[in-house]
Parts: structure tokens; C-alpha cells; sequence
């Protein structure tokens, strides 16, 4: 596959930067104000979300962790035992209003999960969704209120996020997808 660059480690934390301020900005403050991000990579997005409004706003948010796989609409096509990263809300979300946060938005069906594991802690009083790349091609009507890059993609590429906390660096890619087979010619009758 090869790969072009289209978002630095610079890129990526002067827009974690805005996204910080956009979201204190939305919510006009910070009170009764969370962050959870999505297991794996918005884990690490949302606690730098919440470094940057510290530093900004001199107030610490809580952050929390939501893993998703048991509510995906495709658990049935994953693997026969599916990796569970677990879920760590140490807060009561009823009444607040929640920051989901993810690298990615594509499908929208991630995000749809998300809210459905949510709801199983509590009834917050908004839902607001922060991702670093929006790559288009909803299937369902979702949509992110705080972007760090729109990026038009086709179906066949893929969005690669590198994240210094799990990956070793920052970095957002798009690759090339591996070019899918021509089924085989049917035989002649």
C-alpha cells in the first residue's frame, strides 16, 4: 500500500487545540461537561481534550472510556471472540452533557453503538460527538459537531490514525485498500 500523509503531529495537536476551545465555546463553559472517548483511539484524544481545556479553562473535565464492541451492529461478522477493551466511566453521566470522542467518523455506525452503550449508564442531558478525521460516506444520519479535519475519501481508501499512546507516533494517513478480486468468470452452458 503506499500512503500519503495528511495530517502531521503538529496538524494534529493544533487541532485537538480548537477542538478544545470549540467544545467549551458549544457548551458555554464547562460546567456539568464530560468526556468519553471511544475505545481504542479516542481514549487518548479525548484525556488530550481535556489537558487542553485545563490548561485554557483551569478546569479538569472528566474523562471516561466506552468500549462499543457488544453493541456494533456487525459483532456477528467480527471475529468468534471479539477483543473487549473495557469501559471506564468513574462519573455518573445523567444530567451532563457528553463529548463523545473518536479518530474517525465514517459510517456513523460506530457512533450509533456508542450512544446505544452510553444510554446503559444513564440518561445525559446532551450527546455531542468531537473526531479528528471525518472521512464521509455516512450511512447513517450522524454527523460530528467539532471536526479536526474534513478529508473527501473514496470507499476503497483507508483513513490510517497513528496515535503516540498506542501506536508510537501522531500521524494520520490514507492509504490505498487493497484492490478486491474480480470474481471468478462463470462457466460457459
Amino acid at each position: 500500500m503506499t500512503g500519503r500523509r495528511i495530517m502531521t503531529s503538529e496538524e494534529i495537536r493544533r487541532a485537538v487545540i480548537r477542538i478544545s476551545h470549540e467544545i467549551v465555546e458549544k457548551h458555554a463553559g464547562t460546567d456539568d461537561l464530560v468526556l468519553v472517548g471511544i475505545q481504542r483511539r479516542g481514549v487518548p484524544i479525548a484525556k488530550r481534550l481535556a489537558e487542553a481545556i485545563e490548561e485554557h479553562e483551569r478546569v479538569a473535565l472528566p474523562v471516561g472510556a466506552l468500549d462499543i464492541t457488544f453493541y456494533r451492529d456487525d459483532l456477528s461478522m467480527l471475529a468468534q471472540q471479539p477483543v473487549v477493551k473495557g469501559t471506564d466511566l468513574p462519573f455518573d453521566v445523567t444530567g451532563t452533557t457528553v463529548v463523545l470522542v473518536d479518530d474517525v467518523l465514517y459510517t456513523g455506525r460506530t457512533i450509533r453503538a456508542a450512544m446505544d452503550a452510553l444510554m446503559e449508564y444513564g440518561r445525559p442531558q446532551a450527546i455531542r460527538l468531537a473526531v479528528l478525521v471525518d472521512r464521509g460516506h455516512r450511512e447513517l444520519p450522524i454527523r460530528a459537531d467539532h471536526v479536526g479535519k474534513n478529508v473527501p475519501t473514496s470507499r476503497e481508501e483507508l483513513v490510517r490514525v497513528r496515535i503516540e499512546e498506542i501506536d508510537g507516533e501522531d500521524a494520520v494517513d490514507i492509504d490505498r485498500g487493497p484492490v478486491p478480486e474480480s470474481p471468478l468468470p462463470l462457466p460457459a452452458s
